[in-house]
């Protein structure tokens, strides 16, 4: 019984479990492991290549003309003939403004220019006036001249005539008295001849006075129809409207801008390259635009030029390294790019985003 009790109480005897055999690693995967180091070792070494040749950069946008529409005169709008993104072509009236205001001008000097002209016709007849004169006192002289030759020649027969008292005293004292008469009479009209040559020579002077005014007023006309143009405000050139903020009846003023105006002309691409992009970079190289708003198109274009200072110099407040202030920050340079080919089913806007690729080499 004890032999029975000693061998229940005894521990059971640990039975050996066998090894498992080690898991072999699938040969499948170190292969996709090698392709994908060879895929990429392959691709870093295209990007490599690739950025040895290129120059690329985000900071650039699709540029174009945009001209401002704004009044040089003064007044109540009558009508705007726009409204917002409507085509225009060059000429077209886009807004009136009142020209009341501006007729009246316009007439006032022609009314004056009028009467200037009046005044050269009067200061005209006047210098005819004035020479008419003169011949007048020129024939006065000539008459004189006659007389006192004639009356020269009796005084001398009337000396010889009184010495053998063949005429009384009295006719000889009329002969010398008629002879002092005519004397006087041609210097009175050797007198008139310059004072009317003077009057002919002022006469002239108000001739000219008088066409200088004719010329102001011209002038001031040729001004008041010019404002009255430009109650008239026209389409610079073809394009779409833009930011229209101006309605019948507002009163605007010279410098206020009513809209904007969107060429639809040529467009282009202005790239911000970082200055250490720029040593290989010239007019003429290549350049692959991508369009954020066409991710699907690829646009060729070239370099056409290379700005002459940084975007920095040309800001609101420019930097100035001299303050001691210095802080050394990668400028960037605009490069105006142009395509070689506009797309009308893929049209480029102003403002539009663009990843500019340069090839330099």
């Amino acid at each position: 019984m004890a032999t029975d009790s000693t061998l229940q109480d005894a521990p059971p005897t640990a039975v050996a479990e066998p090894l498992e055999p080690a898991k072999k690693r699938n040969p499948l995967v170190l292969i996709i492991i090698a392709l994908v180091l060879l895929a990429a070792a392959f691709y870093g070494f295209r990007r490599y290549e690739f950025a040895k040749v290129h120059e690329s950069t985000d900071d650039a946008q699709v540029e174009g003309d945009v001209y401002p529409i704004i009044p040089r005169v003064s007044g109540p709008v009558l009508k705007v003939f726009v409204t917002d993104n409507q085509t225009v072509k060059k000429g077209d009236t886009l807004v009136t403004i009142d020209k009341s205001d501006y007729q009246q001008r316009v007439n006032a000097a022609h009314a004056a220019l009028l009467a200037a002209q009046a005044q050269v016709t009067a200061a005209r007849a006047q210098v005819g006036t004035a020479q008419a004169n003169v011949r007048t006192a020129q024939t006065t002289i000539g008459v004189s001249e006659a007389n006192r030759v004639k009356l020269r020649q009796d005084l001398a027969r009337s000396v010889k005539l009184r010495k053998d008292d063949i005429i009384p005293q009295s006719d000889y004292d009329a002969v010398q008295a008629n002879l002092s008469a005519t004397n006087a009479q041609r210097s009175t009209a050797n007198d008139m001849v310059t004072v009317a040559r003077e009057q002919v020579t002022a006469a002239q002077q108000q001739i000219v006075v008088a066409q200088a005014v004719v010329k102001q007023r011209q002038s001031d006309l040729d001004n008041t129809n010019l404002q009255l143009s430009y109650t008239t405000l026209l389409a610079p050139a073809n394009g779409y409207v833009s930011k229209k903020n101006v309605q019948p009846g507002q009163v605007v003023s010279p410098g206020q801008q009513l809209m904007g105006l969107v060429s639809s002309g040529k467009t282009w691409v202005i790239a911000n390259f970082k200055e250490t992009q720029l040593e290989n970079m010239k007019v003429g190289q290549t350049a692959k635009l991508e369009i954020d708003a066409y991710p699907n198109e690829d646009f060729e274009g070239h370099i056409e030029s290379l700005s002459a200072a940084t975007g920095a110099r040309f800001a609101l407040l420019p930097p100035d390294n001299s303050t001691g202030n210095f802080v050394k920050v990668t400028q960037r340079v605009p490069v105006k790019i142009v395509l070689n080919k506009e797309d009308p089913e893929h049209p480029l806007r102003t403002g539009m985003s663009v990843n500019a690729i340069v090839s330099v080499k």
